[in-house]
């Protein structure tokens, strides 16, 4: 009796089983974002946009501000993120394009490694459209983004109010980001005449692995042993790195005495201007480009052409682009810039 019971639990045991797998294969199968866009809303613009990380807090409100801007103008909108890992980024465009999206919105890890999103999407007639970061090497359909040379301009302009003489140091953003690059060459263009004349001395210059704060630190730590702590003035690429910069600068008494930049306006550096530990950062209205984004995914999706009057080398192709003003926020028009936007409350800032 004791065995014919346990053989009694066993097959009920199995049957449970097989009712849960079968359960859990018909939940793949009517996925409902491949359903409702393949099946029930066939008419529905849908969307695949391809985040590097969420690790960072910008990245967060691009998110929510484009994925509003799509389903304000009726589409919809499936967002993953890769956090800094480029075979996963891949193995979620084959994803999203498996799942039926019309149109791919890409801000790469890697520019050049994610030529092959761009190859995927074509082959399944599927155009791409690079946000913010540029995909280099591919045939990208469209390209919207800030004047990145633009914001390494303001960068040092700014600093150079402070400073006219000394030691420089430049800490960049990765160089597997085209937009890094971009950022020091906008930078070099103000600074090189100073250099040349031998009124500015650029003592370190590094890029920073994966725009990593702790890593822009231990960079920063190394320009001030090399140079004796003798470092004038620092061209961080953005505020992140600003971040790592500034605490190297506190362990040596340096913090607010040594003038320093930044960029993308988040909430932390923005404080740090206020207080003067940080001299400046570029405000890029993500509202502005995350708005036009969404506009233009949804008018490529549905077959529109779309009018931009530049373009951009990409190594392969000239890229149509859209570019977006960048603007400098100061301790004196924070209250002008991201607190009027709305982009920051002044209650959290102050």
């Amino acid at each position: 009796m004791k065995g014919r019971k346990k053989i009694g639990v066993r097959l009920i045991g199995l049957f449970l089983l097989i009712l849960i797998v079968a359960a859990c294969s018909q939940s793949e199968v009517t996925d409902p974002v491949v359903e409702d866009k393949l099946i029930s809303e066939t008419d529905t613009v849908f969307i695949g946009f391809l985040l590097d990380t969420l690790q960072d807090e910008r990245w967060y409100k691009d998110k929510a501000l484009f994925e509003g801007a799509v389903e304000k103008l009726g589409g919809r909108v499936k967002t993953l993120a890769a956090n800094g890992l480029d075979d996963v980024q891949i193995k979620q465009a084959e994803l999203l394009i498996e799942e039926g999206v019309d149109v791919l919105v890409v801000v790469p890890h890697d520019a050049e490694v994610s030529a092959a999103i761009v190859e995927l999407a074509h082959e399944a007639g599927i155009k791409v459209i690079s946000y913010d970061r540029l995909i280099r090497n591919a045939d990208v359909d469209y390209y919207i983004s800030f004047d990145n040379e633009k914001v390494g301009e303001l960068q040092a302009t700014e600093i150079l109010k402070s400073v006219s003489s000394g030691n420089i140091a430049y800490i960049g953003g990765s160089e597997t980001d085209n937009n890094a690059i971009l950022f020091r060459q906008g930078a070099m263009k103000v600074l090189q005449p100073f250099i040349d004349k031998g009124e500015l001395n650029l003592v370190h210059d590094q890029y920073t692995d994966g725009w990593n704060p702790a890593v822009a630190e231990k960079n920063m730590q190394t320009a001030l042993r090399e140079n004796a702590n003798r470092i004038d003035a620092v061209i961080a690429a953005n505020d992140g790195t600003a971040g790592g910069v500034i605490r190297a600068l506190a362990a040596v008494g340096l913090a607010g005495s040594v003038p320093v930049s930044g960029q993308d306006a988040e909430l932390e550096a923005v404080r740090r201007v206020v207080q003067g530990t940080q001299t400046m950062t570029v405000y890029k209205s993500i509202n502005l480009l995350a708005e036009q984004a969404a506009s233009m995914a949804v008018k490529v999706a549905q077959g529109q052409e779309i009018a931009t009057d530049k373009t951009i080398q990409n190594g392969k192709t000239e890229v149509p682009s859209i570019f977006l003003e960048p603007i400098t926020v100061t301790k004196e028009n924070v209250r002008e810039t991201v607190v009027k936007d709305g982009y920051l409350k002044e209650e959290e800032i102050y």
